[in-house]
């Protein structure tokens, strides 16, 4: 692997905040984000890749590639729940092996995000079409998750709402994934001057928006860092090594859709990605009796930082080699 590559990663100063965020929590600083000002960031980096995606795809025809990455998306975010699931119940509760099998197959959209500002930073294209297939992993991802934990379940729960019409629509309102798809179809809609208007915030703001982003995520992954470690050692060796294998098994499949490196990047680290967003809702009502503070410290705090300094660089290196 080149080494240069990994250090410039490193030091990109939107990581730097992150690892930063990571470090104040350790020496017990007070350093903290407003939780609104926290919230309005998120919208608006999903409102501006949905928008920019969508006017990536206004002037893309549809073709064989654009229907196969949707067709690949879909896959992934059923069979990784599978996957994951009879991995996770050798060692846990079917409750807690459905929703941490949920997450893995479903995708973080920060994560997505911070590595379409790592393209950007490269001067690497990709398709506005894998906004698209972002948007539509989530809820297969859930529905099979739930699916798994009531298939196994040998008790009766009443308070698990068991229709597969409230899964469904916890997942797809979701406002993550309402506004990322919301936000495509508007970009989509839009002519080039009606998004030049809206340029300066859609664009110019969006890196420092990212880096401030990043420094909140980082505070609140150091807080679920020692969570993680309190569960054991095999919460956390799942949360380091499962990104990897999804990732690259994700970006083996990918490569005979496409050869765009961008498109291959964003592939494998939809593949390799956990939610943390979606995935809590919708648990929370579909499978109660699992644990919040499992799931969603092994996403955030193993695996987002895990992808982000390391999981990026390394698959970006892989697919040089391919392509």
């Amino acid at each position: 692997m080149n080494i240069d590559g990994l250090i410039e990663n490193i030091t990109n100063p939107a990581l730097l905040f992150f690892i930063l965020g990571i470090f104040s929590v350790q020496i017990k600083s007070d350093l903290q984000i407003p939780e609104s000002s926290s919230k309005f960031i998120a919208a608006y980096l999903l409102l501006a890749i949905g928008f920019k995606g969508g006017q990536e795809l206004a002037h893309t025809s549809i073709n064989t590639e654009i229907i196969s990455s949707l067709g690949l998306g879909l896959v992934l975010s059923a069979c990784i729940p599978i996957i994951a699931f009879f991995i996770l119940k050798r060692k846990l509760n079917v409750h807690n092996a459905g929703a941490i099998a949920a997450a893995y197959g479903s995708v973080s959209a920060v994560t997505f995000v911070t590595t379409i500002a790592f393209l950007e930073s490269k001067g690497v294209d990709f398709g506005g079409h894998m906004i698209a297939t972002m948007a539509i992993m989530e809820a297969p991802a859930i529905v099979m998750g739930v699916l798994l934990a009531k298939s196994y379940n040998k008790e009766k729960d009443t308070s698990e709402e068991t229709g597969q019409g409230s899964i469904l629509k916890h997942a797809l309102t979701n406002g993550s994934v309402l506004l990322i798809f919301g936000s495509l179809i508007i970009g989509a809609l839009a002519s080039q001057e009606q998004a030049a208007d809206i340029k300066p915030f859609t664009n110019d703001l969006f890196k420092g928006f990212l880096a401030v982003f990043l420094l909140d995520m980082g505070i609140t992954c150091g807080k679920q860092l020692s969570s993680v470690l309190k569960k054991g050692v095999f919460p956390f060796m799942f949360a380091a090594v499962m990104p990897f294998f999804n990732g690259l098994i994700a970006l083996i499949l990918a490569s005979f859709i496409t050869n765009e490196p961008g498109n291959l990047l964003l592939f494998a680290i939809l593949g390799a990605g956990a939610s943390y967003i979606a995935v809590p809702a919708a648990m929370k009502n579909s499978i109660p009796r699992s644990n919040p503070s499992l799931y969603l410290s092994m996403a955030l705090g193993i695996t987002f930082p895990v992808n982000v300094i390391i999981g990026i660089p390394i698959y970006y290196q892989v697919i040089s080699y391919l392509v």
